[in-house]
């Protein structure tokens, strides 16, 4: 059962809104986002580029910066090593761009998904080294590749660490032992002993700040490269980072940026995928662009990806941009039915009993493991491991929820695992098969999840009557933008409404259309666009299927619902009217 919780949080909201020029409302839901103080309040409103921390705050950058500007300037051989999702890809293209507009000597390599496995391994380094590389950098990964970084340095070569994942530990009692690898410089804002003042980077802003410290260093204008800061919006929200502090900025800037890109490659990618350019949101790179370079490294390889932002010219970006428009189709039709395959071993097994879930589907592809986890995780909502055969053993994903701390929970099970790496909400692991079952077991034996923690929590900003949704509201919402996780879109609620009628629209009958009154008498339109059939099925399990489609007929009889929704505005033949999009619903409570 959803928790649906009212926030009250206090402060002098006409103050707030007399001193930044905004509705109490809105101030209202800024400090329900933890914004506070004029400081806070005024970077969460008006924050720019110029607002980002220096990045010669973290700790290894100053060393980091040394090392590379004397590999620049004697002209040793620099290979990228990142990683194949969204976040590796593009920060692989931000260090190659960087580098190479201070005329470094500088190439990449991506692992395989399947044939490499995940970060560094000891053949990629063979391979650098017996390529003449003199110096590897990586980029999303590295933090726990201690072993093949000794390798490396074993052969003579210079290694930096780029990452922003934890650094591995041991727990002797209730003290924390860290790993760190034995590079010659390591730049992670999560490694022990950073004063970095943000620690929720995405791998893609971490090089960002490598790469505009080495030009501030060298004497080159940054302002040549602020494109760059296109591609760490695009990692920033594909790879699912908290929207605050400079998260925030960069997606914000990036955004506004992507509208009037110049890059062959991503204007391919938007106009193939059919979004408008001036409209671009946080939800086009998720769930439309993102998964979309995603899936060359789930199913291809990720150079395709990488070769996209690499395109010069608007034919070779239109091939490529294709390309990966069509392996995302295929994508999506294999994660169907792996979420199908998981769902069914859930009913039939005694496995959807578990706190946490583990499900083995050996005929799933291994790179899709995360995205079904995800998918299992929001429909049953609780921690989710899919698990699949692999070339050595078993490999796969985990998704979280916000009471346990998946990296934490797993490093307690690290004696079962070949593998493992992560973070809180999110981790990826490799045991032997006959493994497989005692980890299920250890993890749910260690795990402490109260049934309160298994209910998702519905956290609703404010009720808001009907009468106040119009076209200046909505529109001064947009200054919240962009939303995303750690900075969700307001959920606003009303009790008792008064569903009046609905039909059914779309090719398939999937999206509800509802006309609602709310307790004052306003009435206004509803859409429902993601869970229309289980809305009819709860009305129909409360009021009957005969009231149901008669209430779909045109023909209302007395329905009372409680919803939460986002205002928005209908433009249709140049009209445009107010309506509200659900989220959540309820039978009303008499």
């Amino acid at each position: 059962m959803e928790r649906w919780v009212l926030l009250r949080k206090g402060a002098d909201f006409e103050t707030i809104s007399r001193k930044f020029g905004i509705s109490r409302r809105l101030a209202s839901l800024i400090r329900n986002r933890e914004v506070m103080g004029d400081e806070e309040i005024d970077r969460y409103l008006n924050g720019t580029i110029a607002d980002l921390h220096d990045g010669m705050q973290m700790k290894g950058m100053a060393r980091a910066v040394r090392i590379l500007r004397e590999k620049i300037e004697s002209r040793e051989k620099i290979r990228i090593i990142g990683d194949y999702d969204i976040d590796g890809i593009n920060a692989t293209y931000i260090l190659l761009e960087g580098i190479g507009a201070l005329v470094g000597d500088v190439d990449s390599d991506i692992p395989d998904r399947v044939k490499d496995g995940y970060g560094l391994n000891a053949e990629l380094i063979e391979k650098a080294h017996q390529e003449g590389v003199d110096t590897v950098v990586t980029c999303d990964n590295g933090i726990a590749a201690a072993e093949e970084i000794a390798f490396g340095k074993s052969l003579g070569m210079t290694i930096i660490v780029t990452d922003h994942h934890e650094a591995p530990y041991d727990e002797n009692g209730e003290e924390r032992s860290y790993r760190l690898p034995p590079a010659d410089a390591v730049i992670d804002p999560k490694q022990p002993g950073c004063g970095y003042p943000f620690k929720g980077l995405c791998g893609a802003a971490v090089v960002y700040k490598l790469v505009k410290a080495l030009c501030e260093t060298m004497g080159r204008d940054m302002g040549e490269l602020n494109y760059l800061i296109e591609n760490v919006a695009i990692a920033t929200v594909g790879d699912v980072m908290e929207l605050s502090d400079e998260n925030r900025i960069f997606v914000k800037e990036g955004l506004r940026m992507l509208g009037r890109t110049n890059s062959p490659g991503l204007r391919a990618l938007i106009e193939c995928t059919g979004i408008e350019r001036d409209k671009i949101r946080a939800y086009h790179i998720g769930f439309v662009l993102g998964p979309c370079m995603n899936a060359t490294g789930r199913l291809d390889t990720a150079k395709r990806a990488l070769g996209l932002l690499r395109a010069k010219n608007k034919k070779e970006a239109d091939v490529l941009a294709g390309d990966l428009k069509a392996l995302n189709e295929s994508r999506k039709d294999m994660t169907e039915k792996a979420v199908a395959q998981a769902k069914e071993l859930l009913e039939c097994t005694e496995a959807g009993r578990d706190k946490v879930l583990v499900l083995y589907l050996p005929e799933c592809h291994e790179s899709l493991a995360g995205i079904v986890a995800g998918r299992i995780r929001e429909s049953c909502y609780k921690p989710t491991f899919v698990l699949t055969d692999a070339k050595e053993g078993i490999k796969g994903s985990g998704r979280s929820i916000d009471a346990y701390h998946m990296y934490e929970e797993i490093t307690k099970c690290k004696d079962l695992l070949t593998r493992y790496g992560g973070h809180k909400l999110a981790a990826g692991l490799s045991l032997k098969k006959e493994n497989l079952e005692k980890f299920g077991r250890m993890l749910n034996e260690n795990c402490n999840l109260t049934e309160e923690d298994m209910s998702e929590k519905v956290a609703i900003d404010m009720e808001l009557p009907f009468s106040c949704i119009t076209e200046d509201f909505v529109q001064e919402l947009s200054l919240l933008e962009p939303f995303g996780n750690g900075n969700t879109k307001p959920v606003f609620a009303a009790r008792n409404v008064e569903i009046l009628n609905g039909k059914l629209l779309g090719k398939n009958r999937n999206v509800l259309k509802l006309r609602v009154k709310d307790s004052a008498g306003t009435a206004i339109d509803a859409m429902c666009f993601r869970e229309s059939e289980k809305l009819l099925h709860m009305l129909e399990g409360k009021y009957g299927k005969e009231t149901t489609e008669n209430m779909l007929g045109g023909r209302g009889e007395r329905i009372m619902i409680s919803v939460t929704f986002y205002p928005d505005i209908n433009e249709y033949m140049g009209r445009r009217t107010p309506q509200i999009i659900l989220t959540h619903f309820r039978i009303a409570q008499s």
